[in-house]
């Protein structure tokens, strides 16, 4: 391992807005900050929106900038990236915004029922073919999602996969699920707005490459 990369994953531990645990611990016990992320971390009733697979937390940081009454937790199991966010965060002083250093399908013991308002899914791994299973709006997934989002709580995916995003409709479809939004070429249909204005590291990449950029939103309330 890289010297840096070192450095970045010490850094990220004096970071009081980084949180992380061991798998035996997190499995074990679940996380004491379950149920109490506003309560004693925040210290506010805003509205706890959590990034998955944040990366860098371009996402994360971008939202907690501009809507400065809700609560963002940016997760991903990439330490090295994580540190990027975390240390804007400490630059910048920002009161409303974390990082979790975890697995995606650990999640629901970091969080308590119904504690979270939305989730935010963006430029996940398609993993094609085969790997459907793996996606992050599969059944498996969303099943574990559920058990920690709120009843009204809302999925946002946003996404350059075609094959993603049709599969996530696909699985709002067969579910019976509400569509909160859609929108299928998002530069190709808005001109301003959150959704176009805030952009991830990977998404300038994409959009540098000529691909369309999908999002939907969704409830997953009546997942059985």
């Amino acid at each position: 391992m890289g010297k840096k990369k070192l450095q970045h994953f010490a850094e990220n531990k004096t970071f009081q807005h980084y949180f992380e645990a061991s798998f035996s611990d997190i499995s074990e016990q679940g996380s004491p900050m379950a149920g109490r992320w506003n309560d004693s971390f925040f210290c506010n009733n805003g509205k706890l929106v959590v990034e998955i697979g944040c990366g860098k937390g371009e996402y994360t940081i971008g939202q907690a900038k501009r809507f400065l009454e809700n609560n963002y937790i940016g997760v991903d199991i990439k330490g090295a990236r994580i540190w990027r966010g975390a240390k804007t965060i400490q630059e910048e002083n920002l009161k409303n915004a974390a990082f979790i250093r975890s697995q995606a399908g650990l999640l629901h013991l970091w969080f308590a029922e119904s504690e979270v308002d939305e989730i935010w899914i963006t430029f996940p791994d398609p993993q094609p073919g085969s790997r459907k299973n793996k996606r992050l709006t599969s059944p498996r997934y969303l099943s574990m999602f559920k058990k920690f989002l709120k009843p009204e709580g809302v999925v946002h995916l946003k996404t350059d996969s075609r094959e993603l995003f049709e599969y996530t409709n696909e699985m709002i479809s067969e579910n019976n699920l509400q569509v909160v939004n859609r929108v299928d070429d998002i530069y190709g249909t808005l001109t301003d707005g959150p959704l176009c204005e805030i952009r991830t590291f990977y998404e300038n990449m994409w959009l540098a490459e000529g691909k369309v950029i999908s999002y939907v939103a969704f409830q997953i309330d009546k997942l059985n």
